[in-house]
């Protein structure tokens, strides 16, 4: 299967969802209803971002909106290629009610090239600066979501708490991603506000991870790692690179841990998708417009420990908590 085009299917819609709404539409005539065909760009391929589509099309579907039934569902991922995106946010906005950007650079993309469909986002960490809203409480245009935005402050205090002795603080992150960039400028003002130093490096590409990382493990004593999208797809290398050097992680999101880090407080991505979702079913059912849609931030942020990284470093899951305030 072509990783570009994922799946398409159609079905037929439940009465009245799209449109004019439920009013035009009898008992008699449901059967000729329009599908609900809903388009999905996601930027790159790791578990984050996948989880997040993976909770959208979940809570559509407990909602009554089951691809291949009443909904068309048209994913595509552009596998981390700039190059892929215009014309895959050209294709995208043809035929589809809605459409909905998983990462800055997918959104950004779509909205470039569609300003009149509504548009969500997801895993998003500043839609303002990111020129994807006027104002997070007032969108102004056809574009809203969800911002992943994180607990920073919450997360560097869970980092020192593992490294009480620690003088040098690591941080490592994409320097292409601004919303990477936003969150190590706050971490570094975190880092430096206790009284540590921050040293930081950063890559282009996921080639650069390795090489990087390493020499970066070798002169700090823990690691700090933003929601970077680079960074994320290759958790697995953060891993084994923190177990050589045995380095405590703390990474931005749940996901990441789990592939690679030893704790965080951070965002579910499904739980983040699913609740992009419930903006899309107010779209849909609702005749709510991302105009006026206030962007929406994580319900709920989770303490993840990774056990088996803990054991690695010699460190015993059961003590790691988040400090008391």
């Amino acid at each position: 299967m072509n990783t570009q085009w994922m799946k398409k299917s159609t079905g037929l819609l439940l009465a009245g969802l799209v449109g004019m709404g439920l009013a035009g539409c009898s008992e008699g005539d449901s059967g000729n209803e329009d599908t609900v065909s809903i388009g999905i760009l996601q930027y790159m391929e790791h578990n984050s971002l996948s989880a997040a589509q993976d909770g959208f099309i979940a809570e559509l579907e407990e909602a009554g909106y089951v691809d291949g039934e009443n909904l068309e569902l048209e994913l595509m991922n552009a596998q981390g290629d700039q190059g892929n995106l215009q014309s895959m946010s050209e294709q995208l906005s043809q035929d589809n009610d809605l459409i909905l950007g998983i990462a800055t650079p997918s959104a950004q993309s779509l909205a470039t090239v569609n300003q009149n469909d509504p548009i969500l986002f997801t895993a998003v960490t500043d839609p303002v600066d990111a020129g994807l809203v006027e104002s997070l409480e007032n969108p102004g245009g056809n574009v809203t979501g969800t911002s992943d935005m994180v607990p920073i402050e919450k997360q560097i205090q869970l980092l020192l708490s593992v490294t009480p002795d620690a003088e040098t603080i690591g941080i490592i992150y994409n320097s292409s991603e601004p919303n990477s960039a936003i969150q190590a400028d706050l971490a570094i003002a975190e880092i430096e506000a206790a009284g540590l130093q921050a040293e930081v490096s950063t890559v282009t590409t996921t080639n650069d991870v390795q090489q990087v990382l390493t020499s970066l493990a070798q002169s700090v004593d823990g690691l700090y790692i933003p929601t970077d999208n680079t960074l994320a797809s290759t958790a697995a290398i953060v891993g084994e690179i923190a177990k050589e050097y045995k380095l405590p992680v703390v990474a931005g999101s749940t996901d990441q841990v789990e592939k690679g880090g030893l704790a965080t407080y951070g965002i579910n991505y499904e739980d983040l998708g699913r609740q992009t979702a419930q903006m899309a079913i107010n779209i849909l059912e609702n005749g709510d417009t991302p105009e006026t849609m206030a962007v929406e931030t994580s319900d709920s942020f989770d303490l993840f420990v990774n056990e088996d990284m803990a054991e690695t470093l010699g460190i015993d899951p059961a003590s790691i908590s988040l400090p008391e305030e």
